[in-house]
């Protein structure tokens, strides 16, 4: 067993401890209070003056994906830019455990990311969760059960096909459609595949792509659709609504401007990334302000970087939206715990709890301040010294 003692426990979702212990015992953690129960032979670690807090989660990356270092000049795993409609790609066929973004993201406190495939689509196949401990294949990170579907809205597949292809979607109108052509098609085939499993003699043929989409278009599998402006927003709220999909929008950049729709609406939103330069209009809205204005009006979010490595820089922009009116609670759970019930996987992580997975995270001060270090990153009992082989 390993005993944290009289660090700053931040548990998340229950009370914070300013000289707490955690006990873990192998790979889940066995109790968390101001004192516990310690069995003798336990390894202890003094950890005064630190802070303890769940694992981070970034809920939205393309690590891996986007490849650290790159194959090949301009050539990325993440888009299959073959077709506008790719759901039969999966982002665990480019997930390399030895991509240097697992390794920048631990150092920086993070213990389970999710990738997938970039927004050069409207429908970029399917994404998994991983957590960003060292393993030797795919196997050793990759968390079953956790993938989900990525669409896209806006600029990036109509500038993909419509400019670079000359081929549809040319315009939103196009894309939207693209998006239900392909839904439609999904229920058709899964209503042929009810028939079949009820009469053999009527089961349909196969198809690869649509096979992946069955299980969007049942509300088994939830979907990721990417959109900034706010009227992608909105087509992407009624295009989900209209197939009774389970989803959230990503980046949501101008959610600002429609708050009162993404509460009546009940969206769940990934903001992020934070820091954006004005490469492309849709995302000349972009502003550090936002999660506290979600936070003010009751929308439901959690925080992303969204590139690879650049996950690690995460906390020092959640500490800007701090300083521009988001509570701290909320910056908590928002790369703690809200992540963790996107992903499906709250049960095991995004709080410091008996019973969840020992994914924890020791810094030298408030995580969200730019003068602090992760020194330690605790991944399934396992502990990783991030000051062993010098600082980033």
């Amino acid at each position: 067993m390993l005993l944290l003692k009289n660090a700053k426990v931040v548990t998340v979702t229950g009370k914070t401890y300013e000289k707490g212990m955690v006990l873990i015992d192998g790979d889940r953690i066995k109790s968390v209070g101001a004192s516990v129960r310690v069995p003798a032979g336990t390894k202890t670690l003094d950890l005064a003056g630190k802070w303890v807090t769940p694992g981070f989660i970034d809920a939205h990356t393309h690590i891996s994906t986007f490849n650290e270092p790159a194959t090949m000049p301009s050539v990325l795993d993440g888009n299959e830019k073959t077709d506008p409609v790719t759901a039969q790609v999966r982002a665990i066929d480019a997930l390399n455990p030895f991509d240097t973004g697992i390794e920048a993201a631990r150092r920086a406190g993070f213990t389970v990311c999710y990738t997938g495939p970039g927004s050069a689509n409207v429908c970029g196949g399917i994404g998994v969760s991983f957590k960003t401990k060292k393993g030797a294949t795919v196997y050793d990170i990759a968390i079953p059960g956790s993938e989900h579907m990525k669409f896209a809205m806006g600029e990036n597949p109509k500038r993909v096909y419509g400019v670079e292809q000359h081929r549809a979607p040319m315009t939103r109108m196009g894309l939207a459609s693209v998006m239900r052509k392909a839904l439609y098609e999904a229920l058709d085939y899964s209503e042929e595949l009810k028939r079949g499993e009820k009469d053999p003699r009527r089961k349909p043929k196969r198809n690869f792509t649509l096979d992946e989409l069955v299980p969007v278009v049942r509300g088994e599998r939830k979907c990721r659709i990417h959109a900034h402006r706010a009227d992608d927003i909105v087509t992407a709220v009624r295009i989900a609504e209209e197939f009774h999909l389970d989803y959230s929008i990503e980046h949501c950049t101008e959610g600002y401007k429609i708050l009162d729709f993404l509460k009546e609406h009940h969206v769940d939103c990934v903001i992020g990334p934070l820091a954006m330069g004005p490469s492309k209009m849709e995302i000349w809205g972009r502003r550090l302000t936002t999660p506290a204005v979600f936070e003010a009006a009751g929308v439901n979010f959690c925080l992303t970087q969204d590139t690879s490595s650049g996950t690690k820089y995460l906390p020092v922009y959640v500490g800007m939206c701090i300083a521009r009116g988001l509570s701290e609670k909320t910056a908590f759970e928002a790369v703690t715990i809200r992540p963790a019930r996107l992903l499906g996987l709250a049960d095991r992580m995004g709080s410091v709890e008996p019973g969840k997975d020992a994914d924890l995270a020791v810094w030298s001060g408030n995580p969200f301040s730019n003068l602090t270090l992760c020194e330690k990153t605790i991944i399934d009992g396992e502990v990783y010294d991030n000051l062993e082989n010098g600082l980033d």
